[in-house]
């Protein structure tokens, strides 16, 4: 997991390891405690890349992105390339 982690730093987000294990990424919103949140959790071979708006609960199923695959470094650029190219203006 730390390897995929490395891998998919972002700028514009941090991440880390969530409460359920699975990675979590946030970015704030400007209204603290209310950040967007992409997960991305264990599904097969790879993992599946969720999306979880300001205020949503993680514990439940988040909007799906897609999914990564592949070794670690692989899966952390998959996971970089949804974090950067998400715009989060155009989320409805």
């Amino acid at each position: 997991m730390q390897r995929v982690i490395d891998a998919a730093r972002s700028p514009l987000w941090s991440i880390g390891i969530g409460r359920s294990g699975q990675i979590m990424a946030t970015s704030e919103t400007g209204d603290i405690g209310h950040p967007w949140i992409i997960t991305a959790q264990r599904a097969g071979r790879g993992m599946r890349v969720s999306l979880y708006r300001p205020g949503d609960d993680v514990e439940l199923e988040g909007d799906v992105l897609g999914e990564i695959s592949g070794n670690p470094r692989e899966m952390g650029r998959q996971l970089r390339v949804f974090l950067e190219e998400l715009d989060l203006n155009d989320v409805s």
